[in-house]
């Protein structure tokens, strides 16, 4: 009885159903399920950049080589107008400029790739405005590259910035604006240009001191847009061959050498030493006997030299006699103790003192 009474009075009323009791892992299993989507709500947490130093020498060596290429291939445009009229690529140089530096960072920067200066020394641009790295950071070198913003600013920079400046200043010098006869607007916008010229000078100069300094950023470009030069492959080393270093300055000393060596020989002494070596015995009968031996010329103020007889221009003659007091004919060897102008009378060699 009584549990029948306990039974009807828990009975719902009104016909309300009744839950069963939660189950004892039922908010664990909400936490699960809930954690990721809250997480992905949240900023994501920042993680600080690794420290890294960039090589200057890798950078400045970078900067070098791209203009080295943009050389190279004006060098080659150059030559495809060689058969035009002359001096009708000096009205368009800064032109032709413009348009080698646009294909070069079309091809490069634009499409997310290095320059070929980079390229070679294995560096790439990186957004330093990009604070927060998402993803695990292993070397320092992670990074997002130059936005859009970034990349079309490059551009304007470098390809546009440097072609107006060199207009300008072309224009100006044509017109003389620099002159003081003429008028003030012309005058003023010189003196200015002047005086931004000097002020960017100065500017490039503090760059470079807090480039040194710091190792980021070469240019004023790359600072005003945050992009700075990193490593393409952490991996990577710079390959420096000194075989080219080598040779150069093998080549150099020989030369020295030579420049050193060369005043100190006598050509004819020499000459006569290596006849007996000769190969070619014939040669010396089919040699023409009224040729002047030094010049092989036909002789000006004709001078025998004494004993051989054999004719010489006056100057060669007189200039190896003064020279050296024992000269010897070039075509038998002999020492030449007088010179006799060609039928007269017979003059002594001068002696050195």
């Amino acid at each position: 009885m009584d549990r029948q009474n306990l039974a009807s009075s828990s009975a719902p009323r009104g016909g309300a159903t009744v839950h069963p009791p939660p189950q004892h892992d039922a908010w664990i299993n909400t936490y699960r399920n809930l954690h990721p989507q809250w997480q992905s709500l949240l900023p994501p947490p920042h993680q600080s950049a690794i420290p890294i130093s960039i090589s200057r020498v890798n950078q400045v060596d970078a900067g070098r080589l791209d203009i080295e290429m943009s050389a190279m291939l004006k060098e080659q445009l150059v030559k495809v107008f060689s058969l035009m009229k002359p001096g009708m690529l000096f009205q368009y140089e800064p032109e032709l400029d413009a348009f080698l530096e646009f294909l070069i960072w079309r091809f490069s920067i634009w499409v997310d790739k290095p320059t070929p200066g980079n390229a070679l020394m294995n560096l790439r641009y990186r957004d330093e405005r990009a604070s927060e790295i998402r993803g695990k950071v292993r070397t320092g070198l992670e990074g997002p590259g130059l936005t859009v913003a970034q990349k079309i600013w490059y551009c304007v920079a470098t390809v546009g910035g440097q072609y107006i400046w060199a207009r300008l200043q072309s224009f100006s010098a044509f017109r003389r604006w620099g002159d003081s006869e003429q008028r003030s607007l012309a005058r003023g916008v010189w003196l200015l240009m002047q005086r931004m010229e000097g002020i960017y000078k100065a500017a490039s100069f503090s760059n470079l001191l807090l480039f040194l300094y710091t190792g980021r950023f070469r240019n004023l470009i790359e600072r005003a847009l945050r992009a700075r030069l990193v490593y393409g492959s952490p991996n990577m080393n710079r390959a420096v061959s000194f075989e080219y270093m080598n040779r150069q300055l093998v080549w150099n000393e020989f030369s020295e050498l030579l420049l050193l060596l060369l005043p100190l020989l006598n050509s004819a002494s020499v000459k006569s030493f290596l006849r007996p070596f000769s190969k070619d015995k014939s040669s010396d009968s089919s040699v023409d006997e009224s040729l002047c031996p030094i010049c092989q010329g036909t002789p000006s103020i004709p001078f025998v030299a004494i004993p051989c007889q054999h004719r010489y221009c006056y100057y060669c003659l007189q200039t190896r006699c003064s020279a050296s007091s024992s000269f010897r004919c070039p075509r038998c060897g002999e020492l030449v103790a007088a010179m006799q102008r060609h039928g007269g009378l017979v003059s002594n060699i001068p002696q050195k003192q």
